[in-house]
């Protein structure tokens, strides 16, 4: 790492519900975090679900959320690597986000190495035992021959449409998700148990959880769930040494 830089982490904007509004005011303040960390920061991690729902069609992509895209284009543009992951709300991401912003975009977990200390980063969607019909339904998504017919109906249409059940998703599962099952209980940090026993790894960070924890999964190993910033509006930091959960004021 860079003497004096940072590596940041957030995730779960879900820009666009429950309203215009109150979507704007939850984007005015990532934009504002983005341009407070981008005083130190090396590289930022957004672990997806940036967006309530994201398609893009060969020459259209969803209205709004311009302030969120041109900050992106300006870190990139600055220097500043920025890494976005796809959630299981903008599953949908295809070339626009590295082609016009700049940024790393993935698909699947990740490792990386600073200072020593090996990280796992994803979203989080899929991972760990059950949820089952998740599961299922994100195969059904990622079906080359679904999002080829999905295509096909008209944007103004086909977008206020996924919104639509989108948006009654997140209302149904967002507080289901941000209930704390126990440190023993909660899958992403069952699931990251058991990757450590076949690598050393020191961190494991996720999204998609929607609740802001640090469970100690080993003497030296700590599993790292950002939150949200619908609620929560919690991020990581690694400064080299420690990584910490803090919340944006």
């Amino acid at each position: 790492m860079i003497p004096g830089k940072k590596i940041y982490f957030s995730s779960d904007y879900h820009l666009g519900v429950p309203n215009y509004t109150d979507s704007r005011i939850r984007e005015d303040k990532v934009v504002a975090w983005l341009d407070e960390i981008s005083k130190d920061a090396q590289e930022i991690y957004l672990l997806g679900d940036l967006f309530d729902f994201w398609f893009e069609y060969k020459h259209v992509v969803p209205k709004g959320h311009v302030r969120l895209l041109g900050k992106i284009a300006e870190l990139t543009d600055s220097g500043i690597s920025v890494n976005v992951f796809v959630g299981n709300h903008d599953l949908w991401m295809r070339d626009y986000f590295p082609i016009e912003l700049g940024v790393n975009v993935f698909r699947e977990a990740i490792e990386r190495d600073y200072n020593g200390k090996l990280f796992f980063i994803h979203h989080g969607d899929g991972k760990g035992p059950g949820d089952k019909g998740y599961k299922l339904m994100k195969k059904a998504f990622s079906n080359a021959f679904f999002q080829w017919a999905f295509k096909w109906i008209h944007p103004d249409f086909g977008i206020g449409l996924a919104n639509y059940f989108s948006g009654r998703s997140s209302k149904k599962t967002r507080h289901k998700d941000a209930v704390f099952l126990g440190e023993e209980k909660e899958w992403l940090a069952q699931y990251a148990r058991r990757k450590l026993e076949h690598k050393p790894y020191d961190f494991f960070v996720f999204g998609h959880r929607h609740l802001p924890l640090e469970i100690n999964i080993s003497a030296t190993c700590k599993y790292v769930n950002l939150g949200d910033w619908i609620s929560h509006f919690t991020y990581a930091v690694f400064d080299g040494e420690e990584l910490k959960l803090l919340k944006w004021t």
